[in-house]
């Protein structure tokens, strides 16, 4: 792990990865747990900012249209002058009620106005740490700490803002004491015995760099991605939210007879009409893998995955910079994507679910991604390092029978026709080669299909999928919540049935399934599993 008493996170890929001190003057204030400590003095400016980014279209609007027709400007300038002494007002009232100790096994914070209230966070229920540091925090020295636990809604606890050497001491406290070693013992038995089991095949390890992304690899991100459409849809949503309705279009509707008005008047070829398509075409994707590039480079410059005392940090941004720690025993599910240009460059991604809830505004800033790009040596050997009880990758995956492999393509069969004949009956019959997506979404389902399969043993589970965009996704056994074994009317049908596996804090569009097996294997896998997970004690 890098030296993050200096910095939050390496500035070069040589960093060093010596163990970090806690600063003295921040170390001393956390070791008096008695004392009720504040902000750092400017955070009233922070949160007045965050409240002026949510309300900065409604003031637009009040200012740009509240002007129109018979009333006196001055109403909405005095109107949107209320509205911000109101924000600072609330910022200042907040900074000077927001109160927080740190005592021997729990953060105490205390926060409210009229409606006070007081919150006990123990060290070892927060399974997710985030130092949040944007170029405005870098040129205060502060960042703000959030603190997440399983399953919450929103964090336990955010500090906006602490100066950065405070910041990064509380995140080491909470790193250390979240061990178990101040905790009561009825609150870490499972995870100090899943640990013990875990040591006896690979004992800890000290301070290490897991994975380091340079910047080529970096950029690598940028050219397999489409992350691009992020800044197109931003954009022309903007510009439809900016504008008055019809202008846009107006200006587009203008602008395309005048281009076409001229382009007419040079007599093109087709040939040259087909060349400047592709071209445009190829401008147009070219244009995309720049802004994917531009995002890539924000988000992952300096990306860093390190691994501490048996808990995970990754550090990265170039703007904006994040720090993310989690526990490995927090870690509830692993996902493996590959794209069919990852596949092409010999690029994986791997992902994990961890038990802790979804930040403001639904945007997850907890630890997600311990490889946004590696080799598929890489990524096996990452997972094969922190679950040495596992065998990654399997041997053997137990195939799907091919029969029903239609059903992946039934939906398909069913609008594409009808989109069709709407098109043909509406006079537009060059709308009929619609049709020709009937033969692909086949040939797509049957290869589906086949590459469908699982595995079961006796330490965990696992299912793959996919052919165009290939996904593989399993979990430890000790992590299993909820099992549902379902059968839709088509499986009554084919006589077939899925068994359903759920763990705590599961995201994202690949679920941990077992699909379409016979109905009698489904059955016993789903008895196996009860049983086995009957016996377990659950970690999370």
């Amino acid at each position: 792990m890098p030296n993050a008493c200096a910095t939050l996170w390496p500035t070069s890929s040589t960093a060093t990865t010596t163990p970090c001190e806690q600063p003295a003057p921040a170390q001393a204030a956390l070791d008096d747990a008695s004392q009720e400590q504040r902000l750092h003095r400017w955070s009233w400016l922070f949160v007045l900012l965050m409240q002026l980014r949510q309300f900065l279209l409604p003031l637009v609007a009040l200012l740009v249209f509240g002007n129109r027709g018979d009333r006196d400007e001055m109403w909405s300038y005095l109107a949107a002058l209320v509205v911000i002494v109101v924000l600072v007002g609330t910022s200042v009232l907040q900074y000077l009620t927001y109160r927080y100790r740190i005592g021997r096994d729990a953060i105490s914070v205390r926060s409210g106005v009229i409606s006070r209230n007081r919150r006990e966070i123990p060290f070892a229920r927060i399974h997710n740490v985030v130092v949040h540091q944007n170029p405005l925090h870098r040129l205060f020295g502060v960042a703000e700490l959030r603190l997440e636990s399983a399953g919450g809604a929103r964090p336990e606890a955010e500090m906006r803002v602490l100066k950065l050497s405070q910041a990064l001491a509380l995140e080491q406290l909470v790193r250390h004491r979240g061990q178990g070693v101040t905790a009561t013992p009825a609150a870490t038995d499972a995870d100090a015995d899943a640990d013990a089991d875990v040591d006896a095949v690979a004992p800890p390890v000290d301070d290490g760099v897991l994975l380091q992304l340079s910047t080529p690899e970096v950029v690598r991100i940028g050219l397999l991605s489409n992350r691009g459409w992020v800044v197109v849809l931003a954009a022309v949503g903007a510009t439809f939210q900016l504008f008055p309705d019809g202008t846009v279009t107006d200006v587009i509707e203008e602008g395309g007879r005048q281009a076409l008005g001229y382009a007419n008047g040079l007599h093109p070829a087709d040939w040259v009409w087909a060349v400047v398509a592709l071209l445009a075409v190829a401008a147009f994707w070219v244009l995309l893998r720049v802004f994917s590039v531009v995002l890539a480079v924000l988000r992952y410059h300096g990306f860093q995955l390190s691994e501490h005392q048996r808990r995970l940090t990754v550090v990265s941004g170039l703007l904006t910079r994040l720090r993310s720690s989690v526990a490995r025993r927090r870690i509830q599910a692993w996902t493996l994507r590959e794209s069919p240009l990852q596949r092409w460059a010999g690029r994986r991604h791997l992902r994990i679910d961890i038990a802790a809830g979804v930040s403001e505004e639904n945007q997850r800033r907890d630890l997600r991604e311990l490889a946004p790009l590696a080799t598929p040596e890489a990524t096996d050997a990452l997972v094969q390092h922190l679950l040495p009880q596992v065998q990654w990758p399997p041997a053997r995956w137990q195939p799907v029978q091919q029969r029903g492999w239609w059903r992946l393509s039934l939906g398909t069969a069913v609008w594409v026709p009808l989109v069709a004949a709407a098109a043909v009956w509406n006079e537009v019959p060059w709308a009929a080669l619609i049709l020709l997506w009937l033969p692909w979404s086949a040939f797509r389902a049957h290869r589906q299909m086949a590459r469908m399969g699982y595995h079961l043993d006796d330490q965990y589970v696992a299912v793959r999928g996919g052919w165009w965009q290939r996904w593989w996704r399993f979990a430890e056994l000790d992590k299993l919540q909820v099992l549902r074994l379902s059968r839709s009317p088509l499986d009554r049908l084919l006589g077939t049935a899925s068994v359903w596996l759920d763990t705590a804090g599961a995201s994202g569009s690949v679920a941990l399934c077992l699909r379409y097996l016979p109905d009698a294997e489904a059955r016993a896998v789903h008895a196996r599993l009860s049983e086995a997970l009957a016996h377990r004690r659950l970690r999370w």
